[in-house]
């Protein structure tokens, strides 16, 4: 079994790459922005802690976490956005490692893919056997991020450049994948990635 972290800022096309690698294998797909949302959930690890530090006004009327408007008061204030990741981090990461810990166990897939934006802030690169990175051109991941969340073109750009840029990235990657183009080119590249895993 191969552990692959992908990983790729907002807009790169992570996503497409990762149901093709679920169409064409058997993977098991660890979505680290719903462990993220998981956490932080009434009652979870990350809940209260954040909640004392942002204060009650991040709640909705049925006392969860907006993370719209916790999306909002982080992606204004670099600091508070660290201080969320100081609290959500380590929770992402321990609960990821012990869901590969489960299914490594169970022995049933070729692959488990870590998807993860911030795969490597999150220092789960330490997990797995090797990095994919999505790329995509910055005015590109614009485009799709306004198109997808219905954002403005300052906001779609604010939240992108919250992230590490494509350079940083590509310290840290053992493969990439060009998303610049059409879906049938990443298709391409997704399929021999594959097949020349099965191979090694």
């Amino acid at each position: 079994m191969k552990i692959i972290g992908l990983v790729g800022g907002m807009g790169s096309g992570k996503t497409s790459v990762v149901e093709l690698i679920n169409e064409s294998t058997n993977a098991h797909i660890i979505n680290a922005d719903i462990v993220g949302h998981t956490i932080l959930k009434k009652g979870n690890p990350a809940y209260y802690p954040v909640i004392e530090y942002f204060g009650s006004e991040i709640l909705s009327k049925d006392g969860e976490i907006d993370r719209k408007v916790l999306g909002r008061i982080v992606f204004s204030d670099k600091n508070k956005l660290k201080k969320l990741n100081e609290i959500t981090h380590p929770l992402i990461y321990q609960s990821i490692k012990e869901e590969i810990s489960i299914i490594t166990k169970k022995n049933k897939y070729d692959y488990i893919v870590i998807d993860a934006a911030l795969l490597i802030e999150i220092k789960l690169t330490e997990l797995v056997d090797q990095v994919w990175g999505v790329y995509a051109p910055l005015e590109t991941r614009i485009k799709r991020v306004m198109l997808r969340d219905k954002f403005s073109k300052e906001e779609a750009r604010k939240r992108i450049s919250s992230q590490l840029p494509w350079t940083k990235i590509q310290e840290y990657i053992d493969i990439e994948i060009d998303n610049s183009d059409s879906i049938d080119y990443v298709k391409e590249q997704v399929y021999k990635l594959l097949n020349k895993t099965y191979k090694e």
